[in-house]
Order: C-alpha cells, then structure tokens, then sequence
C-alpha cells in the first residue's frame, strides 16, 4: 500500500472545492485553505455554457468543449443547476446576424446527441432534437395571444413571457431558445460545504490565509497566521489571485485578471410567473454591449451589461508583468473585492443596467435596486482575453495552478491533476479513475437549500437567490 499523499489546495473556490472532491474520493489527504468563512465566494457565476452561446467570437472548437464540459459539470451537480431556456437574440444595428449561428448550433445539436447515444446519463439538456428551435417574427408575434404558463414545458411555452413584452421592432430574426441553463452559486457552494466539512479526507480551513509557500526536497511547506505544515503536492487555485502563490513558488507565468459585477434586481412583473434567461448579443465594452437578463425566484433579476458603465471597468482588465505574475488592479477595485460597495454606486450602476435591458423588454424599466452587485475578478491564462477553454497547467513537479476560466472546465481540470499524481507515483493509477457518479452527493436538497439561504444571508443577498426557478427533480 502508497502512503497517502498529503495535498495543499490554496483556494475554496469552485475550482480549489472541486478539486478537493476528486481528490479526497481518491483517497488523498486533502487540506484546503481558504481566506474567506465560506466556500465558492469568488467572481459570480450564473449560467451553464453548454456550448458558448453567448460568444459569437470564440471558436466551435472551444463550443464544442464547453458542450462536454457542461454535461459533466451539470451531472456532478445537479442541485445547482435551474432548467430554463436561454433566448439569444440579436439587435437590430448588430453587423452579424443569427444565420451566422445557425452552423455552430447545428454542430452542437449533433455533438449533444452523439454524446447522449454514448452514454445516456448525459441526457441532461432535455431532448437532442430540440437543443434549440428559431422562432421567425411571425411565430413571436403567434405567441403573444397565447396564456402565460405557470410552468413551461414546451419551447413555445418558455417563449410566451419574450413575445408578450420584448419590442420585437428592434431585433433580428429568427431568435434562437437554446437549452443553455442557469447556474445558481449559493446552492453549489452549499453542496461543497456540506459535503467537504463531513468528508473523513478533507480538513476544511476556513478564514485562514495563506501567508508564505516554500518548496522543500519531496513537497512544499505552507505557512498561515497559526502554523506551519507541510505537504507532498500542492494544487493553486487561489483564484485572481493565482500569481500571488506564483510568486512565492517562483514560477514565471503570464495571465489576466478582469474585474466583474453583475447587478441583482427586483421586478414586480417578474414575481406571477417564469421567465427564459435571455441575451441580447452587442460589441464587447461598447455602449451596445451585450445585456443579460438572468431570472430568480420571487421577481428577482440578475443582470449583465457589457459596457464600462455597468459590468466593465476603466482599467479593469490588467496583465502580468515581467516582475510579478500577478496582475494588479487599481486600488478602487481591490477595495470593492475586499470592502464593500457603497451603496451609491450601487445604485447608480445598477440603474444603467435596468436601463441597458429596458430597451429590449420596455416594462423592465420599472426595476429596482435588490442589493449589492456579484462582483469578483476573474482570471485567464496567457493573454487572450476572449479564451473561454482552460483547465490546469504543471508548471514544476508536484505543483498544479488551476486556470479555469469557466466553471464547467472545473471536471476535466480535476482528472488532469489525478493524472499528475499518477505519473508521479503518488497514488495508483486505480485509485485516480474516479467517475462523476462516483462522488455522490451526500447530502439532502432541503439541508442544501438551508446552507444557500444561510450563505446569502452572511453575504447580504436576497434569500430568493439560494432558490431554482426550476426545482430539481
């Protein structure tokens, strides 16, 4: 029998918490720090990428990934996931038009039921044959006269809601519905707190930073505020802040960091029934930036607007330098990071956000302020900043930095780091095959909801967003 290895994992974000699963399931001794009292309370996350629709610019083949990738993420975990539709929809003065889509998602569509035909536990997107459906102007304007539905079953169903209130004079057709869904954080952080506090190989460090990495001859020591320990292998996935373990391992990289917010609202006309997630698409960092309009329990909304008045910043998005791997944003960023937003701002933004959608859905105008924004800085390996793809990198031995851009390549980075653990003889090659159903879930739906609701109330957010619009079956 190996010795167990002992594992430092720097960061309880989604990408450090999921490793930590994999890793303990493989029978590693698993240590994970993290500086904040919970789990996974990095930049926002709000919507399943099953196959990037939301990026025209990106290539098929990094859709393609983000296909897989969602279907794994969404099989491992299925509280969090809320099953509604997505309507892309593309501006009228927007130069591309939806016909240039139509390829891609061909694509997709294919891909998606080849991988349901392989194994039909990937069937998690709803039916193959209707991973998306057009809907021409006419079909929309059909609609209108229809009955708003409790609960949707059908695409036309879902799209009632859009074609009641959209102003469909100032969009292209066809729209496009795709089963693109939503991403609830508070309850996936909930899983991954219940179940990594209970697991027998994982010491969950909470509040505790990590103030100094050194490496030794076989592993690394790491020092807090409290104590010293040392390590056989050490994972960083300190988030934004992965160039700072670089720089005390002493590896070069090169990186960004882009500093976010999404804005959470509340809509009178949003409480009597469900709504679609819905994109209007624009030109990146211009005021026609894209919109997002991302739908919660009780009439609350969640939006994006991709200008530098509303989810961009001036000088938000920073690089490394030659002298440190970690970039550095302005001072009044890290402050809203690591303080707090004033409420002034708050509003301020948030209004230009009701007011970025409002000229799409007219009634959204009548919007209000919820709470503070979501907010973090998110990282992306090298120096493209519309990379969607990455997972892991191994830059010296017995060290992984976690890259993740996306939360769904969180699955496919785990089972890389298992493999450099193979080939490091530290554990059997056995004990690393560790499948998806393999890491059950081990506690309730009611005990998760009570954990999200518990998570939103610690972090001053609506305890409507710890819900699914969609209950999970």
């Amino acid at each position: 029998m190996k010795k167990r290895p002992s594992i430092a994992i720097v960061g309880g974000g989604i990408a450090g918490s999921t490793t930590a699963l994999f890793l303990a399931k493989a029978g590693a001794k698993v240590t994970l720090f993290e500086k904040a009292p919970s789990l996974v309370s990095g930049p926002p996350f709000c919507h399943l990428h099953a196959g990037g629709n939301l990026y025209p610019e990106i290539s098929d083949e990094q859709c393609l990934t983000l296909l897989k990738q969602s279907i794994d993420f969404t099989r491992l975990y299925p509280h969090g996931v809320d099953h509604r539709p997505t309507i892309v929809a593309l501006p009228d003065y927007c130069s591309r038009n939806t016909q240039h889509l139509m390829p891609r998602l061909e694509k997709l569509r294919a891909r998606y039921a080849a991988l349901v035909e392989e194994d039909a536990k990937n069937r998690v997107l709803g039916n193959p044959a209707v991973y998306f459906k057009c809907y021409e102007k006419e079909e929309i304007e059909t609609l209108k006269n229809k009955p708003i539905k409790s609960k949707p079953q059908t695409l036309d169903e879902w799209m009632i809601p859009f074609a009641q209130k959209a102003d469909l004079d100032k969009l292209q057709f066809p729209v496009i519905l795709v089963q693109e869904y939503g991403l609830n954080l508070f309850r996936i952080g909930a899983r991954l707190m219940l179940d990594l506090q209970q697991d027998p190989n994982v010491t969950l460090k909470l509040s505790t930073a990590v103030t100094n990495i050194a490496q030794e001859s076989e592993g690394w020591s790491v020092q807090t505020d409290t104590q010293m320990e040392t390590f056989d292998y050490l994972v960083n996935a300190a988030g934004y802040q992965t160039g700072k373990i670089d720089d005390m391992v002493g590896v070069p990289c090169e990186r960004m960091v882009e500093f976010k917010a999404a804005y959470v609202t509340q809509w009178d006309e949003g409480v009597s029934h469900l709504w679609p997630e819905i994109i209007f698409q624009g030109e990146r960092g211009t005021p026609r930036g894209m919109g997002q309009f991302t739908p919660y329990p009780q009439g609350h909304v969640q939006l994006h607007g991709m200008t530098k008045e509303i989810t961009l910043y001036e000088d938000g998005l920073v690089a490394s330098t030659p002298l440190s791997c970690q970039p550095q944003l302005p001072q009044n960023l890290v402050e809203k990071i690591e303080a707090n937003w004033t409420w002034s701002e708050t509003k301020q933004r948030t209004q230009k956000a009701i007011e970025h959608l409002s000229r799409f859905i007219p009634s959204f105008a009548s919007a209000k302020t919820a709470s503070k924004p979501l907010f973090g800085a998110q990282q992306i390996p090298g120096s493209d900043p519309t990379l969607r793809v990455a997972e892991v990198a191994f830059p010296i031995k017995r060290y992984a930095r976690c890259e993740i851009v996306k939360v769904s390549s969180t699955i496919d980075m785990a089972h890389a780091i298992l493999k450099d653990l193979v080939s490091l003889d530290l554990i059997e090659s056995e004990a690393a095959e560790v499948g998806i159903e393999e890491i059950a879930i081990k506690v309730d739906e009611p005990s998760i909801t009570k954990e999200a609701e518990r998570l939103c109330r610690i972090r001053e957010y609506p305890e409507a967003l710890a819900h699914l619009c969609v209950p999970s079956s």
